[in-house]
């Protein structure tokens, strides 16, 4: 996905659309930069940034993001916005940045991609992937001698394991014990606010 330049659009959406801008150096740049005064907009301004944020926080095309998206909004008897998140979330390429084999999603999905990875003992190359409660994540064995993945297992270690997997012992997986998601007040973006934005 072609997004342009990524600290042009940390400033209009936020640093933390991207990885690289959750950074010291930016942060310098911003305050010394001057204020900028921002008018008033409308619901729809609001909403539209809403989801660009989400989108490019996952790295999505506007067709994905959007089917996910209605998808959440047409199942029945559950709350659409929650529905958005665990679907955001329970991508394997988002699973794998989570559980610290990599330092950016983008990364997690070119070692999808290259079949780097397992699930339940078996080569994933789909960044798309639905990770379920109960499957096993894990680096290939045959790639564990590769320099991606050099001192990964100790940052993994070091980092704390999301509450819904645990963490193997080699430090290059994990078992997902329970749904991957992430709770509104966690996002940096308003799921419901996205919500409101496709219900136009």
């Amino acid at each position: 996905m072609i997004i342009g330049p990524k600290y042009k659009i940390c400033k209009r959406l936020g640093a933390s659309v991207f990885e690289k801008c959750q950074t010291q150096k930016f942060q310098m740049a911003e305050t010394r930069a001057p204020r900028r005064t921002k008018r008033g907009g409308s619901n729809f301004g609001a909403q539209l940034l809403e989801k660009q944020k989400a989108r490019f926080t996952y790295g999505l095309t506007e067709a994905q993001f959007s089917r996910y998206v209605h998808e959440a909004m047409e199942k029945k008897g559950s709350d659409s916005a929650a529905g958005l998140l665990a679907r955001l979330e329970s991508r394997l390429d988002n699973v794998i940045y989570r559980l610290g084999l990599t330092k950016t999603r983008r990364a997690a999905r070119q070692m999808v991609s290259h079949g780097h990875v397992m699930v339940n003992n078996r080569r994933m190359t789909i960044p798309s992937y639905k990770v379920t409660e109960g499957e096993s994540i894990s680096v290939r064995e045959a790639s564990r001698g590769s320099a991606m993945f050099a001192n990964r297992a100790e940052a993994m270690l070091e980092q704390k394991t999301p509450a819904w997997a645990e963490a193997h012992a080699d430090g290059l997986g994990a078992k997902v014990v329970a749904a991957p998601a992430l709770g509104e007040t966690e996002s940096p973006f308003s799921a419901a606010t996205i919500i409101q934005f496709y219900s136009r």
